[in-house]
């Protein structure tokens, strides 16, 4: 199996990327096709407005409080965890996050670990370090192990392969999978994988997963799923590791009812997934099934930066549905590889600056018309536009000063760049010098580059008007 090691390099070439996508008319019909799939099935799911809005409303509420609460909260969750006989552990960052990890599959000496889908562990680039180590990590959800066999990342992060076609998954499956003709029939290839991964479940000492919502007052792990590949790695191998961001806490377990709705309808367009697991520990005696031994890993990886500012704060409240993602214009041409990043689309574009740093990624927040779709169809109301433009500024602060908050603040910031726009502040600050400068412009027109950088690349060059509106005006007074 293909298991390369995909560099993460937003700012180096992120548009060479975008470009590679926007000159390939097969890939724009793809992702075109399978976003107006995606928004059409929301839409149907969402006939009512009025309770669509009051379900935001109460999604927004609740992630609100927990964020509020947060310290708190994870204190509770973590001694009602231990109470359970889960194990509870740290992380700040991604080494520590597989460092933890390794240490329990060495202690087991475990040689298999298979996977329940996971964007946590992809943040992470769980695999590689396992495999680093002599440990083989399978994916065991579908789009998953695709994108895993083709040595590839995942391009949406509910729907990881949503960039491939049958042609190519049927060409991905006759080469790697040992004894597998070619076939375009969609039954036969989930048949193959079906067949692959059942016998890796049997196989595998440790099961991962991810945790869509962990909840305090009952110390227990909520797990949504379709496929049951989420139920078997947490029930059939002997230890179970589940890992997670530490925004994903909430109170009480009837807040997990309004979000897991909000968030179903808003991935897939469906009413509910078919499974939705609720996790409360370990194996106890007289049961028949789950595991021996059970694990949580909190992680922290640049969560807290943004926690700690009330404005980025906002960013936490995502519960990844990918509406956003279905609805960005920007997202819908390049598709998810071009970011460069684990979480691509708009809600990549707030939350990557703090796991990498600003000046890996401060481009991603420049890909955006702001026309403020993802907003509007975010089940929790994450103000993404103003956290966009908030970036932006970020990126273009002065460093070391209150307005450079986040690391990386200043990264786009150039010697010319100021100078222009403290220019640009002074001329526009004050009447006289402006009615120069725009008296000038105007006569001076002809002068007017034809090449105006990014801005000519696919736009007329911009010329001032031979008259300005002042003139304009004197002009009709005298009449």
């Amino acid at each position: 199996m293909n298991n390369k090691v995909i560099p993460i390099h937003p700012r180096e070439d992120f548009k060479a990327r975008s470009r590679s996508v926007l000159n390939d008319p097969a890939q724009r019909k793809n992702f075109r096709g399978a976003m107006d799939y995606l928004q059409s099935k929301r839409k149907s799911q969402f006939a009512d407005d009025s309770e669509l809005q009051g379900l935001r409303n109460l999604g927004e509420a609740i992630r609100k409080y927990s964020l509020a609460n947060l310290p708190r909260l994870l204190e509770q969750l973590e001694a009602n965890c231990q109470a359970r006989g889960v194990q509870v552990h740290w992380a700040q960052n991604a080494d520590d996050a597989n460092a933890i990890a390794l240490t329990i599959a060495q202690k087991a000496q475990a040689k298999r670990i298979i996977k329940g889908k996971s964007m946590v562990s992809e943040e992470v680039g769980f695999n590689h370090a396992m495999e680093a180590a002599g440990i083989e990590a399978f994916e065991s959800d579908m789009g998953e192990y695709i994108v895993q066999l083709a040595g590839e990342t995942p391009s949406h992060i509910i729907m990881p392969a949503i960039h491939k076609t049958k042609q190519e998954i049927a060409t991905l499956f006759a080469k790697e999978v040992p004894g597998v003709r070619y076939t375009e029939d969609v039954d036969a290839l989930i048949a193959i994988g079906r067949r692959v991964l059942r016998r890796k479940f049997a196989e595998a000492d440790i099961g991962l997963s991810g945790v869509n919502f962990a909840v305090a007052e009952t110390g227990s792990l909520c797990l949504v799923e379709n496929e049951g590949n989420g139920r078997m790695c947490t029930t059939v191998p002997r230890i179970h590791i589940a890992i997670t961001g530490i925004e994903k806490v909430v109170e009480k377990l009837e807040h997990v009812a309004p979000l897991v709705s909000l968030l179903t309808r808003s991935a897939t367009g469906q009413p509910i997934t078919t499974y939705v697991n609720l996790i409360s520990g370990p194996r106890r005696a007289g049961e028949l099934d789950g595991p021996d031994e059970m694990h949580l890993i909190l992680l922290d990886n640049g969560r807290t930066q943004a926690y700690a500012d009330e404005e980025l704060r906002a960013t936490l409240q995502c519960i990844r549905c990918g509406a956003c993602m279905n609805h960005c214009p920007v997202y819908a041409r390049i598709g998810g590889h071009a970011y460069g990043t684990t979480y691509p689309g708009p809600i990549g574009a707030i939350i990557s600056p703090h796991m990498l740093g600003l000046e890996s990624t401060y481009p991603l927040a420049f890909a955006s018309t702001l026309c403020g779709a993802c907003a509007e169809v975010c089940p929790v109301k994450i103000p993404i536009p103003d956290i966009l433009v908030r970036l932006r500024n970020e990126a273009q602060a002065k460093p070391d000063t209150e307005d450079a908050s986040l690391r990386g603040s200043g990264a786009a910031r150039t010697v010319t760049t100021a100078a222009v726009w403290s220019m640009w502040s002074q001329i526009y600050s004050r009447s006289g010098m402006y009615r120069l400068a725009s008296w000038f412009m105007s006569r001076g027109r002809s002068m007017s580059p034809s090449e105006q950088g990014a801005w000519t690349q696919s736009r007329t060059p911009l010329v001032p008007a031979a008259k300005r509106l002042r003139d304009l005006l004197k002009e009709e007074n005298k009449k």
